[in-house]
């Protein structure tokens, strides 16, 4: 068990980035010679969708059809293969603090400052001591177990589940326990849930805690509860 001064790094395991940098772009590969066939095949057909076009793909030259069916399977699947591994979050825990990483953006929150760790469904979720949230991870997880293991040799808070779960409430336009400037917040976030607009959702959610709202989504519908300090 690390000790204090040993943080900790939880993340995707080497030998799972090495088999999604390996297995996608084989994959992407496989399924572009299977597309070549495929078009090999339509080019057969007395009418096809998009006849003029797979007739013109499949006229092409061997080896060049093959060549370039394999290439395109190739670079597709290293594509995806870096946008998976992207949306990983890398989680570094220490004595002192925590640190949440995923692409480009960075979370960090201090041991003393947090009062409750959990898991929030495919979020890590840091609730401070007013309750409010100080940290709610985007991306892929690391494995559940692993976090929790180093949260807890490390002396965080680790629970199973949010504590304050029960004082959750389904947002409902025009509540009268909510304010008009949540309301409006709570519908311009209903509607980037709808179009799949995350960087948006989560501008708006820390509108909403600067107004003394938290707010979790399951599916497209929104959920809130007041923090103790929030305006009445």
């Amino acid at each position: 068990m690390p000790s204090s001064s040993d943080p900790t790094v939880v993340t995707l395991p080497v030998l799972h980035r090495v088999l999604i940098w390996l297995g996608a772009p084989l994959l992407g590969a496989v399924l572009g010679w299977l597309l070549k066939l495929a078009i090999e095949w339509a080019a057969t057909w007395p009418w096809v969708p998009f006849e003029k076009p797979i007739k013109l793909v499949a006229g092409l030259s061997e080896p060049h059809l093959t060549i370039g069916a394999l290439a395109l399977g190739l670079v597709g699947g290293l594509v995806l293969a870096f946008l998976f591994i992207a949306d990983y979050v890398g989680v570094v825990v220490g004595g002192d603090r925590a640190v949440f990483t995923h692409g480009d953006d960075s979370q960090e929150v201090r041991r003393a400052e947090a009062a409750a760790v959990f898991l929030d469904g495919k979020h890590v979720v840091v609730q401070g001591h007013q309750t409010e949230e100080l940290v709610r991870t985007r991306g892929e997880l690391p494995d559940a177990a692993d976090l929790e293991r180093a949260f807890l040799a490390h002396g965080y808070p680790w629970v199973s589940g949010d504590p304050l779960a029960a004082e959750f409430r389904l947002w409902a336009d025009g509540h009268p326990d909510l304010d008009a400037a949540a309301h409006s917040y709570l519908r311009l976030r209903a509607k980037a849930l709808e179009k799949d607009q995350k960087d948006d959702a989560v501008e708006l959610r820390g509108e909403l805690a600067r107004l003394g709202v938290v707010v979790r989504e399951e599916g497209k519908k929104q959920y809130w509860r007041r923090l103790p300090s929030g305006p009445s």
